[in-house]
């Protein structure tokens, strides 16, 4: 009896093993690419970040927390504010413009018609951000096309070149696509019956639109802003090519402190360090808000 005990106790313990083991083996392979290429660098720019003015080939000691102290000037904080500023307005124009696109193709377009809308919608994400922001550039000149039509109806040309309005039409126009492509898939699943259950009971088609459609796609919502807002903070193409010297960014602030004149990787590593916190929360958030289930 003890002997057959003891069998039962080792099988039972290589049972509990391999079933440690199996998942561990096969998650090895990404466990062993995010731990080289996303764990390790992180770890190094933070502790690059806690060595003041650290400069290439200069012995990494850290000592403390002056770069962060740093980033409190208004000068920077005047910058993190700017691309807060163009994340977060980049994400309401989205939201603005892509729901009423993504429920006429969800809801009204032809059933048959709806894959090809959707792959339409999507075609200027196959080609370059650059050349999307150069084709914004030649847009918006002076003599651009935008002027060109203005000037030859009468109406006076915009000077929107190296501005924050240009920022925010190129950045929402890259971004766009997503919010449409998430957005579909929520509304994709609105229950019509619902909304038809809220006009028998006198609700007009803005309460409905509050207290059904929104509820109902709140998740897809909550998902397709958080991935504006995450990509958006992070864009270095179109404030560097539309925004001009006075459209600032952290992304921009970060690369001119690694590749540019100033050459301070500790105060770039802060940077980089606030900008990674900022984007793991809204990361969180999205995982935590923008379950693909919608509300009922």
């Amino acid at each position: 009896m003890n002997s057959n005990g003891e069998i039962t106790t080792v099988s039972r313990w290589r049972h509990s093993l391999l079933g440690w083991l199996q998942p561990l083996i096969l998650l090895a392979p990404a466990g062993i690419w995010l731990l080289l290429l996303l764990v390790l660098p992180t770890l190094l720019i933070i502790e690059l970040s806690l060595v003041p003015g650290i400069r290439p080939g200069d012995l990494v000691i850290p000592s403390g927390f002056d770069n962060y102290i740093r980033i409190l000037d208004p000068l920077y904080l005047r910058v993190i504010g700017r691309s807060l500023f163009f994340a977060v307005g980049t994400t309401i124009i989205c939201l603005i413009l892509g729901f009423p696109v993504a429920y006429w193709i969800a809801q009204m377009a032809p059933r048959r018609w709806r894959n090809l809308l959707l792959i339409g919608f999507v075609l200027p994400l196959w080609t370059s951000s650059l050349l999307r922001s150069y084709a914004w550039i030649t847009i918006l000149r002076p003599t651009g096309l935008l002027n060109t039509v203005l000037t030859s109806l009468g109406l006076s040309a915009l000077d929107l070149l190296n501005s924050s309005p240009a920022v925010l039409i190129g950045m929402s126009y890259s971004l766009l696509p997503y919010m449409v492509l998430i957005l579909y898939a929520s509304l994709e699943k609105l229950d019509q019956r619902l909304l038809e259950a809220a006009a028998d009971l006198g609700a007009n088609p803005a309460k409905a639109f509050w207290k059904v459609t929104v509820p109902q796609t709140f998740t897809g919502i909550a998902a397709g802003s958080f991935l504006v807002f995450i990509t958006g903070l992070g864009d270095f193409v179109n404030p560097e090519l539309l925004g001009g010297a006075s459209s600032m960014t952290v992304a921009r602030l970060v690369y001119n402190q690694f590749l540019g004149a100033t050459q301070n990787w500790g105060f770039g590593s802060a940077l980089s360090t606030i900008l990674i916190l900022t984007v793991s929360i809204a990361i969180a958030l999205l995982i935590k808000f923008g379950d693909a289930t919608p509300k009922r």
